[in-house]
C-alpha cells in the first residue's frame, strides 16, 4: 500500500505548506480530502477560480430536525490546497467524509470544528508541559513556527492518545476508511494522500491497513485491501441519501475572515485569519511586520495616539518574548503580547482575548479590540459568476424584478391595493429571512394598528447574497421558504408567547396563513403551555382580530389563526379558573385578557370557541371570594353578557345584580371589581335600568376615609368609558339630585377629586370633633 495519510489542523499554513509539498513530491494517483462525499460530482465548482474565502453550505430538513452547517476554505486550508495541488498533480480528487447532514454532524454547525477541542484533557496537559495558555498558543508554539512532518504526527498522536473517538467520529472514521482503502485498491502501486483532520490520523491508518508509525507501509498484522493485487477494481462506498421525506442540498456560498475567526465564535481552526493569510503568504517576519503595522494604522484611525516610540516599544518587548520563549520567528502572540505591554497602560478587567479560546468577551480595553480587528481582517468571498446558486435566489431576483423592489431607495406601498400587497409581502419574505438590505421604517406593527401603509428603505447589501443561498434551505421559492422559517419559529416558541405571537403576526405580513399541516396542533401545544395569563390575552386579541376581519392582510378565516383563538381562549379560562389572590389590586393587561376572552366567545364560535365552557367558568369565578377582585369584577362582566345571549345555554345561573353588586363592594375593592366589570361590560351601567343608581348609593353610604380609600381604584375603573359616555353618566347622577346643568361642566370641575376627597373627610373629621364637644345640634353647630 502506498499510503501517506496527512494530518491537519485546519487552516492552518504549516499543514497546508506540508500538504503541498508531498502531492507536489510523490505525485499521487488520488487526492482524498476530508470533506462532505456528496460534492464528488461537483469538485469542479470548487475550483471555478474563487475569491476566497468560500464555504460549503449544506441545509437539511424533515419532520424532526432542520440543520444548516459550513465546510470554510480559505487559502492557506490544508483541504483547499490538496484540491489545487492535486489537480495540478493530475490526481483523481474524492471528497471522503459523510454528508454534513447526517446525524453524526447533528451537533456541529461546523464540518472542521477542532477534533482536540472535544478531548480537551490531552490538550491541556500538553499546554501546561509547555507553559502556555490554550490550543491556539500551544499549536503556534509547537508547530507554525517550528513545522515539521514529525513535530505533526507526534502532535496528534498525544491528542488521540488511546482514547476510543466518540460515536459521531467513530461512524465518520469507518467511512473515510472505506474510501481510503477503495482508492489504494483502485490505485494498486501508485501513491494515495489523503488529507484529514490531525486527530482521525491514527484511527484511519488503522483502519485502512497502514501502521500508524509508518504510513506508506503495510501494517504488520494486516493484509492489503480487498483487490490491491489482484488489481481487481473495488467499488467506491455509496454516497447516502437523505431519507424519504427530507431535503437536504450543499450549495457554495461567499464566507469572510470576521466568520472565520475564532474570535467572532467560529468552531475551528486558527483565530486572527489575516494574520496568518500573510503568513502564508509571505512568512512569519513579513506576517509579523504588517501586523504591528496594522494595529497602528487602526489605533490611529481611530483617534488613539500612537507614537512611533510606542511601536519601537511594542517591536522590542515582542523580540524579548520571543527569544524567552525559544522562537526563531515572531510569533503572533509574542507581537501581540509586546503590542498589549507597550499600548495597554491601564488594570485590565477580564483576560486577553487571545489567552483564552472562543469568541472575545465584553469588557476588553479599545486597543486590544482594535489589535483582534486588525488580525481578523476585512477579506470577504467573492464566488465566481459561473457558479451554480440555489433556486431560491433565482425566484428572489425575479420576484424583484416583478415587482420594482430590485434598485436601492425608498419604496412606499399602499396595502389596500393588491398590487401593494404583493410587493408588501415579498420585502416581508426576505426581512424574516434574514436577507440585508431591506427595512421597514413604517407600516403595522400588531393586527390591531389602523394602518394601511408602509415604507420601506431598500439598499445594497454585502451579505445579501451569502444569506439567500443560506436561506436556500429552507424552500425553492420566497414563499415556502418564508413559511418554513416561520413554522421553525413556531417551534422554537414553545410556550414563549412573545415568540409565538411576532411568528403569527409574520406570517399574516408574509401572507403564508397556510402554514404546514401540523402547525395548528404545534401551536395549541405551545399556547397550552404558556402561565403568562396577560400575555395570553395580547395574544388572542390580536390572532382573534387577524382571524376576524383581516382582508388587509389575507387572515380572515384562516385555520391557523383559528387555532389560536380556541386554544388561547382555552387556556385563559383554565389559568383564570385556579387564580387565588383576594386582595390583588387591578391588573390591566390581566383584565383585557378576559376582554379578549369576551370577543372571541362572541364571534369566535365558527373557529371552534366553546361558550358553554366560558359561561361556566364566567359563574364560577363572579362567586369565588378567593379570587382577585379585578377578575371576580371581568367575568361578572362576561357572565351577563352570556345569560342575556344564546351562548349560556344550561351553563350559568347568576345572582340578581343588586346581590352580586353589594356583595361585591367593599372600599378597598370596590374600584378593582368595577374595573373589571366596566372593562369586560360598561353596559351594565348605562342600559335603562342599569345598576348607575345603585352604584351612586353605595358610594354615597361611603365614610369619608373609606371614600378616599376607595377613590383612586373608582377613578381607574370609570376610565374605561369614553369621554361622551361619562358626560352621559354625569348628567344622569345631576338628573338623580334634581339638579340642572351639563354633565360636562361636573367633568370639568377645576378641582382635583382628591382635593374634593380631602375636604369631605376634613369636614367629617371637624363634625365628630363638634358632636363630641356637644357643640351638635339637629345636623348643625351651635354658634
Amino acid at each position: 500500500m502506498n499510503l501517506t495519510v496527512i494530518g491537519v489542523r485546519h487552516h492552518s499554513p504549516a499543514c497546508a505548506r506540508l500538504v503541498a509539498s508531498t502531492i507536489t513530491a510523490v505525485r499521487p494517483a488520488f487526492v482524498l480530502v476530508e470533506g462532505p462525499a456528496e460534492m464528488n460530482d461537483r469538485i469542479g465548482e470548487l475550483l471555478l477560480g474563487h475569491e476566497l474565502p468560500v464555504a460549503v453550505f449544506t441545509s437539511y430538513a424533515d419532520e424532526q430536525r432542520r440543520h444548516g452547517s459550513w465546510a470554510p476554505f480559505c487559502a492557506y486550508s490544508p483541504e483547499w490546497v490538496a484540491l489545487h495541488e492535486g489537480r495540478a498533480a493530475g490526481a483523481e480528487l474524492r471528497f471522503i467524509d459523510l454528508p454534513a447532514w447526517h446525524e453524526a454532524f447533528a451537533d456541529r454547525s461546523n464540518r472542521y470544528a477542532d477534533a482536540e477541542v472535544r478531548y480537551a484533557e490531552a490538550v491541556e496537559r500538553l499546554c501546561v508541559a509547555f507553559g502556555v495558555d490554550n490550543t491556539d498558543a500551544l499549536w503556534d508554539h509547537v508547530i507554525e513556527m517550528e513545522p515539521s512532518e514529525e513535530r505533526l504526527v507526534a502532535y496528534f498522536d498525544l491528542i488521540r492518545g488511546e482514547a476510543r473517538a466518540g460515536a459521531s467520529d467513530t461512524v465518520r472514521e469507518e467511512y473515510m476508511a472505506r474510501w481510503i482503502r477503495a482508492a489504494c485498491a483502485e490505485a494498486g502501486e501508485r501513491p494515495v494522500v489523503a488529507v484529514v483532520g490531525g486527530f482521525h490520523r491514527p484511527a484511519l491508518l488503522r483502519l485502512a491497513g497502514a501502521a500508524p508509525g509508518a504510513p506508506g507501509s503495510w501494517s504488520q498484522a494486516g493484509e492489503p485491501p480487498e483487490g490491491a493485487e489482484s488489481g481487481e477494481r473495488t467499488a467506491w462506498p455509496e454516497v447516502p441519501e437523505p431519507p424519504e421525506g427530507a431535503t437536504a442540498g450543499s450549495y457554495l456560498v461567499p464566507y469572510s475572515f470576521r466568520r472565520l475567526d475564532a474570535f467572532g465564535g467560529y468552531q475551528s481552526g486558527m483565530p486572527s485569519p489575516e494574520y496568518y493569510q500573510r503568513l502564508w503568504e509571505d512568512g512569519p517576519d513579513s506576517a509579523a511586520r504588517y501586523l504591528i503595522t496594522a494595529v497602528a494604522a487602526r489605533l490611529r484611525g481611530r483617534g488613539q495616539p500612537v507614537s512611533t516610540a510606542d511601536l519601537i516599544a511594542a517591536r522590542t518587548s515582542a523580540e524579548a518574548l520571543a527569544r524567552l520563549r525559544g522562537h526563531r520567528h515572531l510569533s503572533r502572540l509574542d507581537v501581540l503580547d509586546g503590542l498589549a505591554a507597550a499600548l495597554v497602560n491601564e488594570a485590565l478587567d477580564v483576560p486577553l482575548p487571545w489567552s483564552v479560546r472562543g469568541p472575545m468577551s465584553a469588557g476588553q480595553h479599545p486597543a486590544v479590540v482594535e489589535m483582534t480587528a486588525a488580525l481578523s481582517g476585512e477579506r470577504v468571498g467573492r464566488l465566481h459568476p459561473d457558479t451554480p446558486l440555489p433556486p431560491l435566489v433565482h425566484a428572489v431576483t425575479a420576484d424583484l424584478e416583478r415587482h420594482g423592489l430590485d434598485q436601492p431607495g425608498r419604496h412606499d406601498i399602499e396595502l389596500l391595493k393588491p398590487e401593494g400587497r404583493e410587493r408588501s409581502r415579498v420585502l416581508h419574505r426576505l426581512r424574516i429571512l434574514g436577507v440585508p438590505g431591506y427595512d421597514r421604517t413604517a407600516g403595522p406593527a400588531t393586527g390591531l394598528d389602523p394602518v394601511i401603509a408602509e415604507t420601506w428603505n431598500v439598499r445594497d447589501a454585502g451579505h445579501r447574497l451569502v444569506a439567500l443561498i443560506e436561506a436556500g434551505g429552507y424552500g425553492v421559492t420566497l414563499e415556502s421558504a418564508a413559511a418554513a422559517r416561520i413554522t421553525q419559529r413556531i417551534e422554537a416558541a414553545a410556550g414563549e408567547l412573545a415568540g409565538l405571537a411576532d411568528a403569527l403576526f409574520d406570517s399574516a405580513l408574509c401572507g403564508v396563513t397556510e402554514l404546514v399541516a401540523d402547525v395548528p396542533d404545534r401551536l395549541a401545544r405551545g399556547v397550552a403551555a404558556a402561565t403568562d395569563l396577560a400575555g395570553l390575552g395580547r395574544v388572542l386579541a390580536v390572532t382573534l382580530a387577524l382571524w376576524r376581519h383581516d382582508q388587509l392582510l389575507g387572515t380572515m378565516g384562516s385555520p391557523v389563526f383559528g387555532s389560536v383563538v380556541v386554544a388561547a381562549t382555552r387556556r385563559i379560562l383554565w389559568l383564570a379558573d385556579g387564580w387565588h389572590s383576594a386582595g390583588a389590586p387591578a391588573d390591566l393587561p390581566r383584565i383585557r385578557a378576559v376582554v379578549a376572552v369576551r370577543d372571541a366567545v362572541l364571534h369566535g364560535v365558527k373557529a371552534g370557541v366553546d361558550a358553554g365552557e366560558a359561561a361556566a367558568v364566567a359563574g364560577r369565578i363572579a362567586g369565588d371570594r378567593a379570587a382577585p377582585p379585578d377578575l371576580r369584577g371581568a367575568f361578572y362582566g362576561l357572565a351577563r353578557i352570556l345569560a342575556a345571549s344564546a351562548f349560556a345555554g344550561d351553563h350559568l345561573r347568576l345572582p340578581e345584580a343588586q346581590v352580586a353588586v353589594r356583595g361585591a363592594f367593599a372600599a378597598g375593592t370596590a374600584g378593582d371589581w368595577l374595573s373589571g366589570l366596566f372593562a369586560v361590560a360598561r353596559e351594565a351601567v348605562l342600559a335603562p335600568g342599569g345598576i348607575l343608581g345603585l352604584l351612586d348609593d353605595l358610594v354615597i353610604g361611603l365614610g369619608a376615609e373609606e371614600f378616599l380609600l376607595a377613590l383612586p381604584a373608582l377613578r381607574q375603573a370609570f376610565e374605561f368609558f369614553p369621554p361622551r359616555e361619562r358626560e352621559a353618566i354625569a348628567d344622569q347622577l345631576l338628573a338623580r339630585r334634581g339638579l340642572a346643568g351639563s354633565g360636562r361642566d361636573l367633568l370639568r370641575s377645576t378641582v382635583a377629586p382628591e382635593t374634593v376627597a380631602a375636604g369631605l373627610a376634613l369636614d367629617e373629621a371637624v363634625e365628630q370633633r363638634l358632636t363630641l364637644a356637644g357643640l351638635m345640634v339637629a345636623g348643625r353647630s351651635d354658634d
